[in-house]
């Protein structure tokens, strides 16, 4: 069994996305080719949001987004340690502070309601991440950031798709940043990812800094980077649009169906709030003596992935952003019992049964 059956995805959309890529080889332009700006346009249309950048990878758009904020030396950007590590790494990059806030223990998002006390005058933004495929608190954290003259960075690597009270992730706040990473609800060949925002100055400022800062042909009005989506791979995800809404309705019933399935078992589900859904960028679960729990699983043939075991503020890269011994109780919990399951939309539901079933036998043990 795939964790995440891409092979599977690939042969129902072989000829869309054979076609999509021949085009590309055909008329040569591989980089800032016009599959490039077509990309933008349906992603815009999609979201809801007037402007989409795409860019090299997720950490790129974050860290794009950063610079285009201006981040200095010293800034701090608040965020939340129970993540992946690019969401800190392009904030450090840039010679800024992340300034870690703990999570809600049922949703594992970060807890809005902790954000406020972590601001200070040299606060420049805050950047939460909408985990596992679900947005988090968007509205509680706007309203903190609007009080103090706050930007706002949605790092939405896993939610791409997911509404939050009758908006898109990514059209939440002053920014949204997503990835297309292959595994993710709407994934590329490689690496890429996109920038989304309505401001017309920070989109033209990211459109010149993920150019090298060129305003015009070698006019560097700002410091860039290279930091542009390959043609062929925005062509990837111009084919798997065509699709797209299918798969994220499929996402949504196996997670509901991995819900009922393990609803009375030893097993803690992830909350989802009722004004928002989620797209199952990964389905995680809560488990006791996980590395049994995996082993039984791996010995039914059933991959298991942890996202994530070791919060930020525990990795030597950033230890020295944390404050005490006992920081961010709800970050080190998760991360000692959270597991992920396999899911993506060509999951046979017979598989997923076998993989609940595996699961509710070894928890009981």
């Amino acid at each position: 069994m795939e964790f995440v059956d891409l092979k599977a995805q690939y042969k129902a959309l072989k000829v869309q996305i054979d076609e999509r890529i021949q085009r590309v080889l055909d008329h040569g332009q591989y980089i800032m080719g016009p599959e490039v700006a077509e990309l933008e346009g349906r992603l815009t249309a999609f979201t809801g949001a007037k402007h989409c950048i795409t860019v090299a990878s997720g950490t790129e758009a974050l860290l794009i987004s950063l610079m285009a904020l201006g981040l200095k030396p010293g800034d701090e950007v608040i965020t939340t340690p129970f993540t992946f590590a690019a969401t800190a790494e392009a904030i450090v990059l840039l010679g800024g502070k992340p300034v870690f806030v703990d999570i809600e223990p049922d949703t594992c998002n970060i807890d809005a309601q902790l954000i406020e006390a972590k601001i200070t005058r040299r606060t420049r933004a805050i950047m939460p991440v909408s985990l596992y495929g679900q947005c988090a608190d968007m509205d509680e954290i706007n309203a903190t950031a609007a009080r103090h003259g706050l930007a706002v960075i949605e790092d939405a690597a896993q939610s791409f798709g997911a509404n939050y009270k009758g908006r898109k992730s990514c059209n939440l706040s002053t920014v949204g940043c997503t990835s297309f990473f292959p595994s993710k609800p709407l994934g590329c060949y490689g690496d890429g990812g996109a920038i989304f925002t309505t401001d017309d100055g920070f989109a033209q400022a990211c459109r010149e800094i993920r150019v090298h800062g060129q305003s015009a042909r070698y006019v560097h009005t700002r410091v860039g980077v290279g930091g542009r989506m390959d043609t062929i791979q925005c062509a990837v995800v111009l084919a798997k649009l065509e699709r797209f809404e299918w798969e994220l309705q499929r996402r949504r019933k196996l997670g509901e169906r991995y819900n009922a399935l393990l609803a009375s078992s030893a097993v803690d589900l992830l909350s989802v709030r009722p004004d928002r859904d989620c797209v199952w960028g990964q389905y995680t679960v809560f488990v006791e003596k996980r590395a049994e729990v995996q082993s039984a699983l791996f010995a039914r043939g059933i991959p298991t992935v942890i996202h994530y075991p070791n919060p930020l503020h525990t990795q030597p890269a950033y230890a020295e952003y944390r404050t005490g011994e006992d920081d961010f109780p709800h970050s080190v919990s998760a991360g000692l019992r959270v597991m992920s399951l396999p899911i993506s939309a060509d999951l046979d539901e017979v598989d997923q049964h076998r993989v609940a079933q595996a699961l509710i036998d070894a928890s009981s043990r």
